[in-house]
């Protein structure tokens, strides 16, 4: 009855009521036990048994259970012994937990302390993940997301920062706050070339992808007509050098800004910004934010009438001048598949403009 009581996930196998398996509940956790019982006077012939858990949290304490074997005339009374040891195991580990999450919690508050109160942006409730804000020589705020490991300052933390390249770290056991942060702002200063001449694209340009553009995005898709516009792809590390190029939008619009831009290469100058050498590569200026509104260009798509759908813009338009209406790619291949006088070559397929009845393409949209 003693055993029933106190383990009653423990249950005999045979009639003997020499072999017991179960699972024994200590701390709210269930671990995996088994015993055998050759000679059920002698406890001393006792077998014991148990899943890996629970031998890590038994490791060391052999004699110990031996000499409490001996002393034990049933083996409930046994059982309890070892409940009693893992207990106290338990509870040991928790403390020491405890005095380390609170050994780095003063640490953490020391290092904030002099680093500067006012660099500090948030800190959560564990104070194990906190953001801290740096101004670069232009005023613009950066923000470096730290999340420190329960080791803190042995085990480098993690970061999360919003630049255009990779944030190594070096760290040592001595290391803090402090010198994670003067390398935080060795690595911004290093990118404020590139983020000056994204930012003048920003402010002087219609910027039509990201919809909202940050420090880390190194390509942006800017707005050259309603039925065209050039995405470029900038290498961070040489901002000023000539940028990967491709054109969106009406062939007949398109093919002139190509010719362009092909014939005027010599003419690009790495000693003057992105805006001011794509504007004298086509032969154009770009519209700004001071001579149009951006509805001009966010055109919806002549199919399912909507300018975004997911993270795709209408870059696919009619060829006919007179018409020139844009429609998503995906909407578009599956207008043209649906028509009985369409037809596909490769991943190409050929039909009439929704709008204007013209002959049109397009090419079968990538799977992501």
């Amino acid at each position: 009855m003693d055993m029933l009581r106190n383990f009653p996930g423990i249950i005999p196998v045979n009639k003997q009521a020499s072999i017991y398996t179960g699972y024994i509940n200590i701390c709210n956790e269930d671990y995996r036990i088994h015993i055998e019982l050759p000679d059920k006077k002698n406890l001393e012939e006792l077998q014991f048994s148990c899943d890996w858990k629970l031998q890590q949290l038994l490791h060391g304490y052999t004699a110990i259970l031996k000499q409490r074997l001996k002393q034990c005339t049933t083996l409930c009374q046994y059982l309890l012994e070892v409940k009693s040891l893992v207990e106290r195991q338990l509870e040991g580990r928790q403390q020491v937990q405890q005095r380390g999450s609170s050994q780095v919690c003063a640490q953490l508050l020391g290092e904030v302390e002099h680093l500067g109160w006012d660099r500090l942006v948030s800190i959560d409730a564990r104070f194990q993940t906190l953001e801290l804000q740096c101004k670069d020589k232009k005023g613009r705020q950066h923000i470096l997301k730290v999340t420190l490991s329960p080791q803190h300052p042995r085990v480098a933390p993690k970061c999360v920062v919003d630049l255009p390249g990779q944030f190594h770290i070096q760290w040592k056991s001595t290391s803090n706050l402090e010198w994670l942060y003067e390398q935080f702002e060795v690595a911004m200063d290093s990118y404020q070339d590139f983020i000056d001449v994204m930012e003048e694209l920003d402010r002087k340009t219609w910027i039509l992808e990201p919809e909202k553009p940050v420090y880390s995005a190194t390509y942006r898709r800017i707005a050259v007509s309603t039925s065209v516009s050039i995405q470029i792809s900038v290498d961070y590390r040489h901002p000023r050098v000539l940028p990967e190029c491709r054109f969106l939008g009406a062939d007949q619009a398109v093919v002139p800004l190509r010719e362009s831009l092909n014939s005027n290469l010599h003419l690009w100058d790495e000693q003057k910004g992105l805006l001011e050498n794509l504007q004298v590569l086509l032969g154009t200026e770009l519209p700004s934010p001071a001579t149009s509104s951006k509805e001009e260009f966010s055109v919806e798509c002549g199919i399912c009438y909507a300018y975004r759908l997911d993270t795709e813009l209408p870059n696919q338009a009619c060829s006919d001048a007179r018409c020139g209406q844009p429609f998503h790619q995906t909407c578009l291949y599956e207008w043209l598949r649906a028509l009985p006088s369409s037809r596909q070559s490769f991943n190409t397929i050929f039909g009439d403009c929704p709008y204007c009845s013209k002959p049109i393409k397009v090419k079968m949209p990538v799977k992501k």
